[in-house]
């Protein structure tokens, strides 16, 4: 299953709403679920494509990670900063999207997996209306990580131009533990291939 892609250029109306900058009203419309693969990045990125759609970028072409904090779905406070000197996987979803749905079983176990051996999962929830719809999707797929609650999508602005930044829903991106945008997703993962994404990150000192 394919993840929702950013169009380059035409919209209907029955396409889902994703902000991006330099719009006055702080969204575009994203393209229908459609084909998933890689994405062209900038000289600055110095990215990997990988075949099975995870990007990565060696450790002296990595780029910091934006501030990534807020509200979160359950009203609390969350700042991605706080779990600097882990490896932080942040998934970039919303209850309406099948894809996310598809790939909800597959984070949920390997977040539990994974918690001792210093990772950190977090969501970014985009699109939902009301928190409500946020917080039955992470109850039914016994979520066991906090996500930001961002229905306008600002925090996905924040990622620098030419990074490994989300441009898709789902979008998956890891972050060393010195802070620093280490691989993408555009695409959801696979229990595999999700850790295929991680597991160079936890042995990394």
């Amino acid at each position: 299953m394919s993840a929702c892609r950013v169009p380059r250029r035409r919209v209907t109306r029955r396409r889902t709403l994703l902000p991006a900058a330099g719009v006055a009203a702080a969204a575009v419309l994203l393209s229908a679920c459609g084909s998933g693969g890689t994405s062209g990045g900038s000289q600055q990125t110095k990215f990997v494509q990988g075949k099975d759609g995870i990007d990565t970028v060696k450790p002296a072409d990595r780029q910091q990670a934006p501030d990534i904090s807020g509200e979160s779905t359950e009203g609390k406070h969350l700042d991605a900063a706080d779990y600097k000197g882990k490896v932080v996987v942040l998934n970039i979803w919303g209850s309406w999207c099948a894809p996310c749905i598809a790939e909800a079983p597959n984070f949920a176990k390997v977040a539990n997996e994974t918690k001792d051996e210093g990772v950190q999962f977090l969501g970014i929830n985009t699109r939902d209306s009301k928190k409500t719809q946020a917080v039955s999707f992470e109850e039914q797929h016994k979520i066991p990580y906090p996500s930001l609650y961002d229905p306008m999508g600002k925090l996905m602005l924040r990622f620098p131009k030419g990074s490994l930044n989300p441009q898709a829903i789902p979008t998956t991106i890891a972050i060393d533990r010195k802070g620093r945008i280490a691989a993408r997703a555009l695409t959801p993962l696979s229990e595999s291939e999700l850790r295929k994404m991680i597991d160079p990150l936890i042995a990394e000192k």
